[in-house]
């Protein structure tokens, strides 16, 4: 769905702490959980316990309005811990989209357990190489909205832009990370982005 192309988005000022936003193409990279739906110790594992954050639906459909494709960009090890099984996974994530305005057209996934050793599992590189492969963009253009240290660490070793939300682990990483532009939730992110 996303063409090869790249358009530029003109230089701007973020988040009222004065970070500029130099240039995007027109693909986001959104990890899931703490950043679309309501994080959980142990991962969302039913649809029943699946809860959208807020603002998400405002920026994803805002970052869709302006012309973004959306990719989600996720860990999700509680199928290779054997707390669910890969289709009530792909059904949480379907019914996700459907709750987002079924805006998001890509998703990468990591199912497997901590321990496995892949290299799809972030902080490693595998899935964003995937996405990147598919979808064509320049990383270095690319802004990946996280809430989690592991997500930037990826982003930083792919060399996408990470961009930090204080939803989710957020707020705890901000003060870990504070050199990396953070805003409250996917919704400034967008509107940041896109009001111009």
């Amino acid at each position: 769905m996303f063409a090869n192309t790249l358009f530029e988005v003109h230089a701007e000022s973020l988040d009222g702490a004065g970070t500029v936003l130099e240039g995007s193409n027109r693909v986001i990279l959104l990890d899931r959980d703490g950043v679309l739906n309501v994080d959980f110790p142990d991962s969302v594992k039913r649809l029943d316990e699946l809860e959208v954050e807020p603002q998400a639906l405002v920026g994803c459909s805002a970052l869709a309005h302006a012309g973004y494709g959306l990719a989600v960009v996720t860990n999700q090890s509680a199928v290779g811990r054997g707390l669910m099984d890969r289709p009530t996974l792909d059904a949480v994530n379907a019914e996700l989209n459907h709750r987002l305005g079924g805006v998001i057209d890509h998703w990468y996934v990591c199912d497997h357990a901590p321990e496995a050793g892949c290299r799809c599992r972030k902080p490693d590189t595998l899935l964003l190489e995937q996405a990147h492969a598919e979808l064509g963009f320049t990383p270095a253009d690319t802004w990946f909205v996280v809430d989690a240290g592991r997500d930037i660490e990826a982003a930083r070793r792919f060399g996408c832009r990470p961009a930090l939300v204080r939803t989710g682990k957020g707020a705890a990483t901000a003060t870990e990370y504070p050199d990396v532009p953070c805003w409250d939730d996917l919704a400034a992110f967008a509107h940041a982005l896109t009001d111009r």
